[in-house]
């Protein structure tokens, strides 16, 4: 939040000015005898008959039921594939790691 510290010449530019308005707002300006069209609104709008509905072409199938999740197979699933991903991880960083080694060795000799 900001506090107003004092008269400024920036704070100035923004404040109202005093005394009576310099122009008073003009009136609309009508075209030149009334030559051009005048809008007359939206055209009426009837109601559709009570018994109306729209055409029912298809009817859908209810939804199938979906079959059941063997939930221990999915945890057993889930752990093999993160020990698979933990694996090749372990092995990529340690080629990494040798190739570094190499790398640095063949800088200092």
């Amino acid at each position: 939040m900001t506090t107003p510290s004092g008269d400024s010449a920036d704070d100035a530019f923004w404040r109202r000015p005093t005394g009576p308005p310099a122009d008073p707002p003009r009136p609309p300006v009508e075209p030149a005898g009334g030559a051009g069209p005048r809008y007359a609104g939206p055209p009426p709008s009837s109601m559709p008959p009570p018994e109306w509905q729209p055409a029912l072409h298809v009817q859908p199938s209810p939804p199938r039921a979906l079959p059941a999740q063997d939930l221990p197979a999915l945890d057993t699933a889930e752990s093999n594939a993160r020990t698979l991903t933990y694996g090749i991880g372990m092995v990529g960083g340690a080629v990494v790691l040798v190739l570094m080694c190499l790398l640095c060795s063949r800088v200092l000799f």
